[in-house]
């Protein structure tokens, strides 16, 4: 008995694959039908072979083997056209699906990825079929397809095909319900684009190999304009593709290690069609020269003319010998000085062709042999030690790890290893100002304009303060706004109201009393007092956010975190009294604009401070100036010399830390010299080896990163406060940054962040974006180390009010009344 071929048809699918489909019984196959010919050309149809066979198809060189043909037929209703097509499916021995709807048509075909779609373009009325190759193109992976366009016979006009292609077609068949023109158009497509497509398809296998080869390779038109180089060439020679494609070769740099006549030779070799091989000299994009095997090969093409040229490139073993003169030196002063791909740019420093051109002479060789020892002192910094280290690793690495070595060597090279890069302006400006403002020591100035701080003495003790405070003299009313103060929805706003713009004092007085400051400096409450009330004084109530209710809040919250259990194991007694003294005077007389407006004014602290972490510098100098200039406030005056020094230190050190140049230096370090250390010990069994985390907790070095965290966590706590007060002080701080670009405008001066102007500033976004970029990193890490559920609860909630007014389209602090 033959092999009888079907079609199941069913309301959406039509499935056949040139013998019974395995799911022709399956309740959704209910009306099948089989085709025993076409009543309408007479023509009997023929059931194919059952047997599947691969064809062979020859690509160059690789011999490709290609399944049965995949057609997809999208009609809305059977006629003599579509069981036309499928009966010339059945006799090519294609498989074969029919879709009657755009969507069961998209949904087979992003199952199947067919090689051939042809697709009913005669009735608009029952669907657009423009529209359905377009979404089929849509797909990935759908550019090898070929897709045809069913059309009507012309009544008169011939109509133009640029709106199918536009569609995505690749070509029209005009209506012919004839099962052999069927057929025969089958037929011609395989053999013609859809074979086309197919070699393409393996074109992709092709490029992979050449992204992956550790070879350097470079592809040219045949008028020797680049058209390819592969991500080892771009390693080696230190390219980018997009600086090199599109450009002649003779407007690369060459070496001029090379011999004059060389250049010519490969050309004249491989423009009559010949490969050349030999040793060539490139120049890195850097200047450095590579000595290199090269074999260049002409590929013919239509015409039988060269239509391209391959060059394949790979760095000689021992290039890192420049030539023999080169090595001889090297001998005599031991030293390994490397010119190729791997080399150390310190050490590539020394001048080769100088060397090579004087290698007798008495000044080259003590010039070699200072080098030399430069290279072998033994007092190294850090990172050079790594450097080289790595550079030696890269000797005897494989080609993709010495490459990945090299952008490594990249990376630690650059001044700033730790901020991350930004997108282009365009893309997030609220983020971009915000860092531009934030973490820059501003642009240079464009006009004469400077603007000078007034000058002023720093404030003594108001008159009405004369006689300073006890804690048991504070009135029952602040007493009682404090007695939460151990909280951290402590509202610092009711403590300021409470205390007529006075909290820092009343706050300082009971928080340094309940950690025993007091006794630790073995000094009078009353000196602490006076101590408290001039540093308030030296803050400027007119600034919004600079104030020293900001400087209450980040000694709250100093506080809060000092009694978390992770940082009580880490710091000892002196780091707790540094941190509070350092919360309480880290933004003394903050003139309420950012550093990079002082430095672009010329202002007096920039010139003073060399335009580097102008502010915080000033705010650790002042502070200590206070202190000590009078008896009556120098809480210092009765501890030990060298217990003042290390208490100074660490009260700089932290001061300095909240300087947001550095802040992703500070979080990184932190990350990786503590969190990654400790999550490993809990990985490998819990906290059951206390002495290793003891190690690490407790290490100098470690307790300064912790102490940093703590005061620039506490320093922009503001989004993770409970959100009514997060919202009151994100308008302030706007309110100090719309008051810094009016009187940049006033002054002339750059205007540092543009998008805080009153006029068309979005509170929302910048909030976003300050969340985004500063905020969510570090918490999440300091959370790590301290479990802060709450913070980040609130941080969480925060985030979501701030993206709900930014989705209204609303630039204001909350939403407008209902």
């Amino acid at each position: 008995m033959g092999c009888a071929s079907s079609i199941h048809i069913s309301d959406r699918v039509v499935y056949h694959s040139g013998k019974e489909s395995e799911d022709s019984h399956s309740p959704q196959q209910t009306n099948t039908t089989q085709h025993q010919g076409n009543p309408a050309s007479g023509l009997p149809l023929k059931p194919p072979s059952c047997k599947t066979t691969l064809t062979e198809v020859q690509f160059g060189p690789m011999k490709l083997f290609k399944d049965p043909l995949q057609v997809l037929l999208v009609f809305a209703k059977e006629d003599s056209q579509s069981n036309g097509f499928c009966w010339a499916c059945e006799k090519a021995n294609y498989r074969c699906n029919v879709a009657r709807t755009p969507e069961s048509a998209l949904e087979c075909f992003s199952e199947k990825h067919h090689d051939l779609v042809i697709i009913d373009h005669r009735h608009s009325r029952h669907f657009d079929a423009e529209a359905l190759c377009r979404s089929m193109r849509a797909v990935n992976s759908s550019e090898n397809t070929v897709i045809v366009a069913i059309v009507k016979r012309p009544d008169r006009e011939e109509a133009s095909v640029m709106p199918l292609i536009n569609a995505g077609f690749n070509r029209r068949y005009v209506e012919n319900a004839n099962m052999m023109a069927c057929y025969n158009e089958l037929l011609q497509l395989e053999h013609g684009e859809v074979r086309a497509q197919f070699k393409l398809r393996a074109s992709n296998a092709i490029f992979t190999a050449l992204e992956q080869s550790q070879d350097a390779i470079e592809i040219t038109s045949e008028d020797q304009v680049i058209q390819y180089v592969n991500p080892a060439y771009e390693s080696i020679m230190g390219y980018q593709q997009g600086e090199l494609i599109g450009k002649e070769i003779i407007e690369v740099p060459k070496s001029e290690k090379n011999k004059p006549d060389l250049l010519e030779t490969i050309n004249s070799c491989i423009r009559k069609g010949k490969e050349w091989q030999g040793i060539y000299y490139a120049k890195k994009k850097n200047g450095d020269n590579i000595q290199q095997n090269v074999k260049i090969t002409p590929v013919i093409g239509q015409g039988g003319k060269i239509r391209h040229y391959v060059s394949i490139n790979r760095p000689l073993n021992d290039n890192n010998k420049c030539d023999k003169s080169t090595e001889r030196v090297q001998a005599e002063s031991q030293t390994d000085i490397q010119s190729s791909k791997h080399k150390d740019r310190r050490k590539g420093s020394l001048d080769v062709k100088s060397i090579t051109s004087r290698g007798s002479d008495g000044s080259s060789q003590r010039r070699h042999s200072s080098m030399a020892r430069i290279h072998s002192m033994t007092i190294e910094a850090p990172i050079t030690k790594v450097i080289n280290i790595i550079n030696q690793a890269q000797e005897s690495s494989p080609m993709p790890v010495a490459e990945a070595l090299d952008r490594v060597l990249e990376i630690l090279r650059t001044t700033e290893l730790y901020s991350p890069q930004l997108g282009t302006k365009d893309e997030d400006p609220h983020t971009n100002d915000l860092v531009g403002g934030l973490m820059t020591d501003g642009l240079r100035r464009l006009s004469g304009n400077e603007y000078i701080l007034a000058t002023k003495q720093p404030h003594h003790l108001p008159s009405h303060l004369a006689t300073p405070l006890s804690l048991n003299d504070i009135p029952p009313r602040i007493a009682q706004t404090m007695e939460t103060e151990e909280s951290w929805d402590f509202d610092i706003f009711n403590l300021e109201a409470a205390t007529m713009k006075r909290p820092l004092t009343f706050l300082g007085l009971k928080i340094f009393s309940r950690f025993g400051v007091c006794e630790f400096l073995n000094c009078p409450e009353a000196t602490l007092r006076s101590w408290l009330q001039v540093i308030e004084a030296n803050y400027h109530s007119s600034n919004s956010y600079h104030n020293s209710t900001h400087a209450a809040d980040v000694l709250h919250a100093t506080a809060y975190f000092l009694c978390k259990e992770r940082v009580k194991q880490s710091l000892d007694p002196i780091d707790e009294v540094a941190a509070l003294i350092a919360a309480t005077v880290h933004d003394v007389d903050h003139p309420g604009r950012t550093n990079s407006f002082l430095c672009n004014a010329g202002s007096e602290l920039a010139i003073l401070y060399n335009d580097t972490a102008v502010l915080e510098s000033h705010h650790a100098a002042l502070a200590f100036q206070l202190t000590t200039r009078d008896d009556k406030c120098n809480i210092f005056k009765h501890i030990e010399r060298n217990e003042y020094r290390t208490l100074r230190q660490a009260v700089i050190d932290m001061v300095l830390a909240t300087e947001m140049t550095k802040h992703f230096e500070h979080v990184n370090k932190f990350v990786n010299s503590i969190n990654k250390p400790l999550a490993a010990l809990e990985e490998n069994g819990g906290n059951s080896d206390e002495e290793s985390v003891k190690s690490i907790l407790t290490s100098p070095e470690n307790r300064i990163l912790v102490k940093r965290m703590l005061i620039k966590c506490a320093d922009i706590s503001n989004p993770c406060r409970p959100l009514e007060l997060c919202i009151e002080w994100a308008g302030r701080i706007s309110e100090e940054y719309f008051a810094q670009t009016d009187e940049e405008k006033r002054q002339g001066l750059p205007v540092v962040m543009p998008v805080f102007d009153r006029n068309t500033c979005s509170i929302p976004k910048s909030q976003i974006s300050f969340i985004d970029y500063f905020i969510t990193d570090m918490f999440d890490a300091w959370d790590a180390f301290a479990d802060l559920p709450n913070l980040m609860q609130h941080l969480d909630n925060n985030f979501k009010y701030w993206k709900g007014l930014d989705e209204r389209k609303l630039h204001s602090l909350r939403p407008p009344p209902e």
